[in-house]
């Protein structure tokens, strides 16, 4: 507030050197002043004398409260607790426990089953897929009728 009033002195300040620079220079019509210049609002009494709290007192005053406990040092301990145990144990914890789950629905033990099937059928020299998965002579099919 203290920094808003000093600024507001100082354009008051610039605009009247400005302003009377003109009417000494004998140039009294509309553009006397600086091009744009607007009539500043007037600082009320006291204003000027009063300055920004420090930001400590500030804080002693509201401290921020993050629903932990209604001392402030120990809220923000604790505030600052559970937000370190959010993201290490849950985010990196977290991450680390689904990569290391067992293999969902055997689809990786699938694929290295079929791998070692291919192997082993060129091995032989058999074709990789025979038309009858089951052997046709040890089957018990019903008559033909």
């Amino acid at each position: 507030m203290a920094a808003l009033g000093r600024a507001l002195r100082a354009l008051r300040a610039r605009a009247g050197a400005l302003r009377a620079g003109a009417l000494r220079a004998g140039t009294r019509d509309r553009s006397a002043g600086t091009p744009g210049a607007v009539a500043l609002p007037r600082v009320p009494l006291g204003a000027e004398l009063h300055e920004e709290e420090p930001m400590a007192v500030a804080q002693r005053k509201n401290p921020d409260w993050h629903g932990f406990s209604a001392d402030p040092a120990a809220d923000l301990a604790n505030m600052r607790a559970v937000f370190i145990a959010g993201i290490s144990i849950a985010i990196v914890l977290g991450t680390v426990f689904l990569h290391y789950l067992p293999d969902y629905g055997l689809q990786q033990w699938a694929r290295r089953e079929a791998e070692l099937q291919i192997r082993e059928r060129e091995s032989r020299g058999l074709p990789l897929l025979d038309p009858n998965y089951y052997d046709p002579a040890r089957l018990a099919l019903p008559p033909p009728e």
